[in-house]
């Protein structure tokens, strides 16, 4: 009987353990044909697939759902814990996907995995820099409501074309400078 290169890769001998038998036996199985060789490809497949599975675009900010949060050196329970964060409605940036894991960047440049499950879709932003004000309109000639110093986290409300951003914290809802902010790209509208 001749095989096709096609159909069948390799002819392998596969040790089979009969039930009440004290040994083994050797018994030839057939493996069919593995299209991917290369592992840097395979990964790369993998990749690209888990990308598609949610349709949403990469890279993407979301924040932290709750806290404590584990991010973890890989996608799944069984890698280590890299960092606990321990603050609700941090921003993170989702790099990668892989099944129900989402490689995360932080603002700090940390990166690692977390669950879906801990993140949510809606939209924050960290105050970079030096002591940044929140204005009553969106000029740069506009009052100031307030100053907020680096690290605060602000809820994003909303980000039309141009300069500012519409921004609430601590009660307070003003315009920041998107330049002033970690968590919006440059150019992206948020209604």
């Amino acid at each position: 009987m001749q095989l096709s290169s096609k159909t069948v890769s390799k002819l392998i001998y596969t040790a089979i353990w009969m039930a009440g038998v004290s040994s083994f036996f050797w018994c030839p199985a057939l493996v069919a044909a593995d299209p991917v060789v290369d592992r840097a490809e395979a990964q790369k497949r993998s990749a690209s697939n888990a990308n598609r599975s949610t349709n949403l675009r990469l890279p993407r900010f979301v924040s932290l759902r709750a806290d404590p949060i584990n991010m973890r050196a890989g996608p799944g329970v069984r890698y280590p814990v890299e960092w606990v964060y321990m603050r609700r409605g941090l921003p993170v940036e989702v790099v990668a996907e892989f099944d129900t894991w989402r490689r995360i960047n932080d603002s700090s440049g940390s990166d690692g995995w977390i669950h879906t499950s801990m993140l949510s879709a809606r939209r924050t932003a960290i105050v970079i820099g030096g002591l940044r004000p929140i204005r009553r309109i969106n000029e740069d000639g506009g009052e100031i409501l307030a100053r907020l110093e680096p690290g605060v986290v602000v809820s994003i409300q909303r980000c039309p074309a141009g300069s500012f951003c519409q921004v609430e914290a601590a009660g307070i809802l003003g315009w920041a400078l998107r330049d002033h902010l970690w968590g919006i790209y440059p150019g992206e509208v948020i209604e």
